[in-house]
């Protein structure tokens, strides 16, 4: 086990990156019907639709960087659970069928972030690094 230890760090940044891109696609469907539009997303976006997209898009993409990662990651996780609690919870009390699991995914990931910070890795991490 001691030898998965010393990857733990890198394995951080994988699952940052990966989360944040997974994150940042919610924000290009809906702004920018890329690579496809959001399904069930109205067509203009309500403001609040349009600054949840922009969070995911701009929050995403400092994620996926690891640039100010924990306090980004700390946004993006209430931006999760506010949008599980306005949007999914009113479906049903399990996540599976109102369509929230990736919401509460996002936001516990983050959350996760927030404490871990960004692994080794990201910009954050290089910019330590300096003397």
């Amino acid at each position: 086990m001691e030898r998965l230890y010393v990857w733990t760090p890198r394995v951080l940044s994988l699952l940052r990156v990966i989360a944040a891109l997974l994150f940042m696609e919610h924000g290009l469907m809906k702004l920018f019907h890329f690579p496809a539009p959001q399904p069930g997303a109205p067509d203009p976006l309500p403001p609040m639709l349009l600054a949840a997209a922009w969070l995911e898009v701009v929050g995403g993409g400092l994620l996926v960087l690891g640039l100010f990662t924990r306090p980004v990651a700390f946004i993006l996780s209430g931006q999760m659970a506010v949008a599980y609690f306005l949007a999914h919870a009113s479906q049903g009390f399990w996540p599976a069928l109102n369509g929230g699991e990736a919401a509460i995914l996002f936001c516990f990931v983050f959350l996760y972030l927030v404490f871990a910070g960004p692994g080794e890795w990201s910009v954050d991490a290089q910019v330590r690094k300096r003397p």
